[in-house]
């Protein structure tokens, strides 16, 4: 299956050199789950803030146990203080 992946701020450092515009698509095994992405893409938990499926959160929690499906779009944001 393909998902869409984007990594923003400087998460977006992980990407692949053939990423454009902060985002990738990459091909998953059909029982991949958000977790199995972080990890290979060699994410830290701790900058693994925001986690959106299709515009939707996922709490750390669940990510583990969310399967992603063909054509999803999995965004990642560090966290981000501003003032």
């Amino acid at each position: 299956m393909n998902v869409t992946l984007k990594l923003y701020a400087s998460l977006a450092d992980y990407l692949p050199a053939d990423a454009r515009l902060n985002q990738v698509r990459i091909e998953l095994s059909d029982d991949s789950t958000i977790a199995a992405v972080i990890e290979r893409y060699g994410l830290p938990q701790r900058l693994t803030h925001l986690v959106l499926v299709n515009g939707v959160f996922v709490p750390p929690s669940e990510r583990a146990g969310t399967r992603l499906r063909d054509g999803d779009h999995l965004a990642i944001w560090p966290p981000i203080a501003g003032g």
